[in-house]
């Protein structure tokens, strides 16, 4: 008589707990020296806003100092910053737009 004690194992399945990645603002801030018309186009070209949202959002930015663009993960907010200031040094303007972590 043999006597096969195999001892079975259940293997239990771990699922990852994926967190959302943490969310940016990217922030217009108001200055005295670019134009209302080229702070348009830049919203346009590089956060891709209709000219009616552009010109909200430069409004804003204009009345109140800053305004909140947009709300995207770290590495697009940053990259969409730099690209907008870079444009704007490109034409000779010091519009600046910065990017902060959303509480």
């Amino acid at each position: 008589m043999v006597d096969n004690d195999v001892a079975t194992k259940t293997k239990t399945k771990v699922k990852p707990k994926l967190d959302k990645p943490k969310l940016y603002k990217v922030i217009l801030f108001n200055d005295d020296y670019t134009p209302r018309e080229f702070v348009i186009v830049v919203l346009k070209a590089v956060f891709r806003m209709s000219e009616e949202a552009g010109y909200r959002v430069m409004m804003t930015a204009h009345k109140l100092g800053s305004c909140v663009v947009v709300v995207c993960t770290k590495d697009i907010a940053e990259t969409k910053a730099k690209e907008a200031i870079d444009l704007a040094k490109e034409m000779g303007f010091p519009l600046m737009f910065t990017t902060e972590p959303e509480e």
